[in-house]
């Protein structure tokens, strides 16, 4: 299963790091990545297979949610079968 990682907050040094700290902890692979700034704000989606993981969906968006309020950034996580869903009505 994929899904897409977004992640937006003001830019500070180890973002990078710490999300993907926890996706790598967790056996997740990062497909694809994109990050910028925009006037300041980190701006970053990747795209992940969680086909290796090994804890449920669930868990890994609880633990992507308490890195972002621990570095105080928005982390979402949604899974890409949904998102083509949305936008195949």
């Amino acid at each position: 299963m994929k899904s897409f990682v977004t992640v937006l907050g003001n830019d500070k040094v180890g973002i990078i790091h710490e999300v993907t700290s926890v996706l790598s902890k967790n056996n997740v692979n990062i497909l694809d990545i994109n990050q910028t700034l925009l006037e300041g704000y980190f701006t970053m989606v990747m795209l992940v297979d969680l086909s290796k993981m090994e804890i449920d969906f669930t868990e890994l968006k609880d633990k992507l949610e308490s890195k972002a309020n621990e570095i105080e950034v928005s982390i979402k996580i949604q899974r890409a079968d949904i998102f083509n869903s949305m936008y195949k009505i």
